[in-house]
């Protein structure tokens, strides 16, 4: 009966949490978003306000992905510590989920229409790396990390110069998803090579391009 209930508990979490990161404004983020109320934009036209708008759509997008997979590890990972460090990381990435949503509202626009899609493929490779060993599945978390941040860094040079509220979510951002990473590589995840991390930034672009419209 134990192992039932729990069986039913893990999936009906699981449940919510894939509505909590799928459906818009169900995010509910711990921290207040960094884009505070003393946080003024200076005017912008029609075309920065749509470029600020697609580029917050594609950091959407990859809270989203980043989500499914520290689900997906945290279902698989054999050790009780590592499945426990996953559920804290996607408790940040949580807020991350919230700020980006609130912030494509204030300007207007909408996540991408693509979120299912990318989500249920990251579940499968979070989970996919859960399985084969816990050292893999931080070094994943590790180099995702790491290229959001790299994503994060050029976003902050591309957006229009007068968006200062999607500018102080994404200085937020950087300085979190830099945390993980290294939290996943002190606690053992495995260093990718440099043809690992090229195979993963070509699908990451892959995202980019497709979610800044859609």
């Amino acid at each position: 009966m134990n192992r039932n209930s729990s069986r039913s508990d893990t999936l009906i979490h699981q449940f919510d949490t894939v509505l909590r990161t799928l459906l818009p404004h169900a995010a509910q983020a711990s921290r207040s978003s960094p884009a505070t109320p003393e946080v003024h934009d200076d005017p912008m036209d029609e075309e920065e306000c749509r470029h600020a708008a697609g580029l917050m759509r594609i950091n959407h997008t990859g809270e989203v992905c980043a989500q499914a997979l520290y689900q997906g590890q945290g279902l698989t990972a054999k050790l009780s510590a590592v499945r426990s460090q996953m559920r804290e990381a996607a408790r940040e990435e949580i807020d991350h989920l919230a700020w980006c949503d609130e912030r494509l509202e204030e300007l207007h626009d909408r996540p991408s229409l693509l979120n299912p899609l990318f989500y249920a493929a990251s579940f499968g490779i979070g989970a996919v790396a859960g399985g084969v060993g816990d050292r893999l599945s931080l070094g994943l978390v590790a180099a995702t990390e790491q290229q959001m941040g790299r994503h994060l860094e050029e976003h902050l040079v591309e957006l229009p110069s007068a968006d200062q509220r999607s500018r102080a979510v994404l200085r937020q951002m950087a300085i979190d998803e830099a945390h993980h990473a290294q939290l996943a590589l002190e606690a053992g995840g495995a260093r990718f090579p440099a043809p690992v991390k090229f195979g993963m930034s070509l699908m990451a672009k892959v995202m980019t391009k497709s979610v800044y419209r859609v």
